[in-house]
Parts: C-alpha cells; sequence; structure tokens
C-alpha cells in the first residue's frame, strides 16, 4: 500500500491511498462470500460455487465494488492508526481509481481553541426583585383559572367565550367555515385574521354581523395574502367568569390548598423569586457565552463545519417530514431552493459548533468530568421525581448511548456552573484561597521546644 500526503495542515490532512492486490485480496474474499449465495450460476447450487468461478461469471470488477462499501473505510481506519492520526470528524472520501482501488481522503484534525484571557472577564448576574404588583397579577391569575365560564346576559367584551359560527369568501370562494366554534377575543389576538376580535366586542348573543377585512401581506396562507376575506359571523352564546374573592377560602382551593390567604401570597412570592433567579442566571449564562466566544480563537477544517451543517439539515427534514410534509412542498412553501435553505442554516451550525468547542475546550482547561456515579445519582433523582414509573426511567438510561448522552448533558451544566464562577470572580477567589492553603501546608513547621535537640531560636 502506498499512502502519500497530498496536503497538510494543524486541522486537515489529505491522503491519496493507493492499494495493491494483496491489500485488495481479503476484502475480495469478504465479497465473494457475500456474492456467492445471491447469483446463480449453472451446475451449482446457490453458495456453493468456488471464488474463481463466481469471479470469470461476474467480472473481477463486480467483486470490487461490492467490497468498496468496507474495504475504502476500513482501510483508511487502518492508514490512520499508521500515521498516528485521529479524525475530528468524518472524512471527505473520493474514489479516484478502481482497479486497482486508490482513494483520497481529506481528513479534518482536531481543531485548535485558544479561549484567549477568559478569565479576566467579569459579569455580574442581575439583581432579583419581585413587585406587590408582580404578585398581584399572580394573584388575578389564579382567580381567572379557578373561575367556572358561567352564561353572561350582555353584550360581549373582550376576555368572555363565545361560542360562534363564521363563514368568510375570498373571491366569492369559501375560505372560512367553521361551525359552533368558542373563541376568546382579545385586542391583541391576530386570529384568525387581525381586526377579528374587535368586531366582535358589543355583539349580543342570536346577533348575526357582516364585515370585510383585509388578509395581511406576509401571510402563510401566500394564495390569500393581500385580498379581502367578507366574513358573516353569527354569536351563539356569551360567557363570563365570576371570579372568587380573595381569601382564605380561596387559597385553600389553590393547588393542594393553602392554610391561609397569606400562606398563597407568600408561596406566589417564593416561586417568582425563583423564576426571577433562574432567569437572572440563564442570561448571565448566554451573556457570559457570547462574551466567552468573542475572546476565543478557534482554528478547524471547513469539512467540520460542513459536517455540522449535515447534522442541522438532517434533523430539520426528519422535522418536516414528522409534519407528513415532503421537502419538495414545504420548500414551494418557503420560494426556495434545497441550496438556499440549506445555506440559510450554515449560521446555526457555525454558531453551534464553536459553541461546543469553546465549551469542551474548557471542560478540559479545568478539568471538568462526570464520574459514573455522578450519572447513576441523576439516573436515580430522575426517578424518584418522575411521573412515569422507576422501571421504566432506568430502562431508559440502561443503554451506553444513553448514559453517555447524559454524561454530555451533566457535564454541560458543570461547565456553565463553572463559567458562571469564573465571571463573577469567584474563580481568583477560589485560586487565592487555594493558593493560601497550600501556602500553609508547605510552610515549614514551628519548631517543638520539647522535641531533644530543637533550637527554639533556629531558624
Amino acid at each position: 500500500m502506498n499512502v502519500t500526503k497530498e496536503s497538510e495542515s494543524p486541522t486537515e490532512v489529505t491522503l491519496n491511498i493507493s492499494m495493491d492486490s494483496a491489500d485488495e485480496e481479503p476484502f475480495i474474499g469478504r465479497s465473494y462470500r457475500r456474492l456467492v449465495g445471491r447469483v446463480q450460476i449453472p451446475g451449482f447450487r446457490p453458495g456453493k460455487a468456488p471464488r474463481p468461478i463466481v469471479e470469470r461469471h461476474l467480472g473481477r470488477s463486480v467483486l470490487v465494488q461490492e467490497a468498496l462499501e468496507f474495504m475504502i473505510p476500513e482501510t483508511l481506519d487502518q492508514v490512520l492508526k499508521d500515521e498516528d492520526l485521529s479524525a475530528f470528524a468524518e472524512p471527505q472520501l473520493e474514489i479516484l481509481e478502481v482497479e486497482p482501488v486508490s482513494f483520497k481522503a481529506v481528513v479534518p484534525l482536531e481543531p485548535i481553541v485558544d479561549l484567549g484571557n477568559f478569565r479576566e472577564i467579569r459579569l455580574e448576574k442581575d439583581e432579583v426583585e419581585v413587585t406587590q404588583d408582580q404578585v398581584d397579577e399572580v394573584m388575578e391569575q389564579l382567580r381567572l383559572e379557578s373561575a367556572p365560564w358561567e352564561p353572561a346576559d350582555r353584550p360581549a367584551k373582550f376576555g368572555d367565550l363565545l361560542n360562534l359560527n363564521v363563514n368568510g369568501t375570498i373571491l366569492g370562494e369559501p375560505a372560512i367555515t367553521d361551525q359552533g366554534i368558542d373563541f376568546i377575543p382579545e385586542l391583541e389576538n391576530p386570529l384568525p385574521i387581525p381586526g377579528f376580535s374587535v368586531h366582535l366586542e358589543g355583539m349580543t348573543e342570536g346577533q348575526e354581523k357582516e364585515f370585510t377585512l383585509n388578509i395581511p401581506d406576509d401571510s402563510p396562507q401566500t394564495e390569500y395574502a393581500g385580498k379581502e376575506c367578507h366574513i358573516i359571523v353569527n354569536v351563539l352564546s356569551i360567557k363570563e367568569k365570576n371570579l372568587p374573592e380573595l381569601d382564605d377560602e380561596f387559597a385553600k382551593g389553590v393547588r393542594d390548598g393553602y392554610d391561609n390567604l397569606e400562606a398563597l401570597k407568600e408561596d406566589v412570592e417564593k416561586r417568582l423569586l425563583a423564576d426571577g433567579e433562574s432567569a437572572a442566571l440563564r442570561r448571565l449564562e448566554q451573556t457570559g457565552m457570547e462574551e466567552l466566544l468573542k475572546s476565543a480563537s478557534i482554528q478547524a477544517s471547513e469539512l467540520v463545519y460542513q459536517r455540522e451543517l449535515d447534522m442541522i439539515r438532517e434533523d430539520r427534514e426528519r422535522a418536516i417530514r414528522s409534519q407528513r410534509l415532503d421537502m419538495d412542498t414545504y420548500l414551494n412553501y418557503l420560494g426556495q431552493t434545497q441550496d438556499e435553505w440549506q445555506e440559510q442554516l450554515r449560521p446555526q451550525a457555525e454558531e453551534r459548533l464553536k459553541t461546543y468547542l469553546v465549551l469542551r475546550q474548557l471542560a478540559k482547561e479545568e478539568t471538568l468530568e462526570i464520574s459514573d456515579e455522578e450519572i447513576d445519582a441523576e439516573i436515580d433523582s430522575v426517578a424518584s421525581s418522575s411521573r412515569e414509573s422507576e422501571d421504566s426511567i432506568r430502562q431508559i438510561f440502561s443503554t451506553d448511548s444513553s448514559r453517555e448522552s447524559l454524561r454530555s448533558s451533566l457535564l454541560n451544566r458543570k461547565v456553565m456552573g463553572r463559567l458562571v464562577e469564573i465571571l463573577q470572580g469567584e474563580d481568583a477567589a477560589k485560586s487565592a484561597d487555594d493558593a493560601g492553603a497550600d501556602a500553609n501546608e508547605t510552610a515549614a513547621p514551628e519548631p517543638d521546644p520539647e522535641q531533644e535537640g530543637a533550637d527554639p531560636n533556629a531558624r
């Protein structure tokens, strides 16, 4: 086998690999064993024809073609081991010749990541304060959730529950045919057409009303965009919510029940504070990540970015197919070609890859790892708090791939926690404490006057 390096950089190497008959022989033998059972050769039972007969019958090129599927990747794996190279992502392969087999492999190597002066980045978490207005807003929402809908003997208002028949035509063709639907009109509600809710205000039960609305130019239903829709609405019923008084009895009926109204308000305040702290932490993490990406420099093979783009594209295509759409229909709806759509995904792919590489490097520099014990503890926690049975949760995490996925998630959590410490200067304080502890540990012990031969004045 002849291996030459066509080009080489710190993040990518291009190899030209030429095989001779001796290199090909084990793979051709495997190819024969795969094919012999599938071909019909006169005078031989299926699977019993000798290799020379099969080779003469099919031609050596057929056996080679059959073998390429495993010959090239396995040969490349061996070459990478021999050359002490490790592919960071799937190499790009190009077959140059078939007889004898030669191919080119562009191999992306480990990216080079320099985090820069990331330890000097300083950010503070936003202070969180819960106002009385926030508490009152939640209390009002709890009142709304707990109140039943009751018939209202008055004209409709925003926030009522209306039961409607709605018919709409565009250019004389039916576009809306909804019968007996429930609808809550809100001033800012743009559905089904902006302005629809406004026309419902003041209508009474049994009333019919006609009006015309313009379909927005940016409507996803492109065939209707910019056109007028003539609408006929019949109000079948109007219901409202009679809100309960905010008192101790109300508090006893909320969630699992509270002793009194004051206890409910205290819990609402605690939840708002916890939510606020979580939101403030997420903002700090996001801003810190943005600053870390600015500080970092990354050298990576273009092929690594392409592989990330391929993964995002495949994920999106699976999601689209899960909605029972084919790609041609979806792209036609967007008015884009496959290449245009994929190019729109590139910035997201680059951002995701850079974030992954930077967090991975931070984990290395901070020697952060996740032990098997930490994974087991997390599974125990999930199993004890899940509504599903403990056995089903443990079954989900019983495979190596699921445990590795959990390990990755836990590591990301740990890395982000470490980043927050660095951003808030806790890293510097911790280093100072560690230095002080090390100094104390390595300092010479005080001489013991009681010890034989010790000189209390000696230095």
